[in-house]
């Protein structure tokens, strides 16, 4: 999963994207609204999280060209603003969620989880496929039975590939979904990810390599499963 905080105080939106990473969600930091149009404009997130009171366009400016775009990105709404009345004003707007502050870490996770199964209806909440078993909300993955134990990136990695229910991802994609802006997109990241994520899961591979596409969930454990993909 892959976020977008929209928050003009450094330090708490840092915070708040550490502990995200935390939980394997990717996430980028807009410290205004002009900053948060143009991210939402080059980059594509599953959820956007908005402070409503930020220099240049307001948040509920941000919530309102989200909800014209057409997307359907999610909005949680984050804000001091806590009277029965500001709620309200911020679900006219388009919001999907509100939470005030001060907030715990976890229940900003959990709801941002929720928002994600929301989105991705069609999508069960425990995602399996040939014995392996992928909890979101748990964050913990099973195969045949047995506790797989894997590195953040790693699960965002699997979280995604299983997701796309056998359909081929990107490396560039992977990228986009399990890392954040500040990646290098030259970098060797992905391969190594998927190299020791496929050791991690074991035998008989499950991640195939389509040669100079990407990657995908294959339970025969296809031709080029070790490989990564090539130019």
């Amino acid at each position: 999963m892959r976020v977008l905080i929209v928050e003009d105080e450094p330090y708490l939106a840092e915070a708040v994207r550490d502990g995200l990473r935390l939980e394997a969600i990717a996430a980028d930091i807009a410290g205004d609204g002009d900053t948060a149009l143009e991210l939402l404009d080059v980059n594509s997130y599953d959820i956007a999280v908005l402070d409503r009171d930020i220099p240049g366009p307001s948040g509920d400016e941000v919530a309102r060209s989200i909800v014209d775009s057409g997307s359907g990105i999610p909005i949680l709404l984050l804000t001091a603003a806590d009277r029965l009345d500001d709620k309200e004003s911020g679900f006219a707007l388009g919001a999907d969620d509100y939470l005030t502050k001060p907030f715990a870490i976890r229940e900003l996770v959990l709801r941002l989880r929720a928002l994600d199964r929301r989105r991705a209806h069609l999508r069960p909440p425990v995602l399996e496929i040939a014995g392996l078993r992928l909890d979101p909300f748990r964050r913990e993955v099973y195969r045949d039975g047995r506790y797989v134990a894997l590195t953040r990136k790693q699960f965002a990695v699997l979280e995604v590939l299983i997701a796309a229910d056998g359909g081929v991802v990107s490396a560039e994609e992977l990228l986009e979904r399990a890392w954040d802006e500040n990646a290098d997109p030259f970098t060797n990241a992905v391969r190594i990810t998927v190299s020791s994520l496929r050791r991690r899961l074991g035998e008989p591979g499950l991640i195939v390599t389509v040669p100079g596409v990407g990657y995908r969930m294959d339970p025969g454990g296809g031709p080029g499963s070790t490989d990564g993909p090539r130019a």
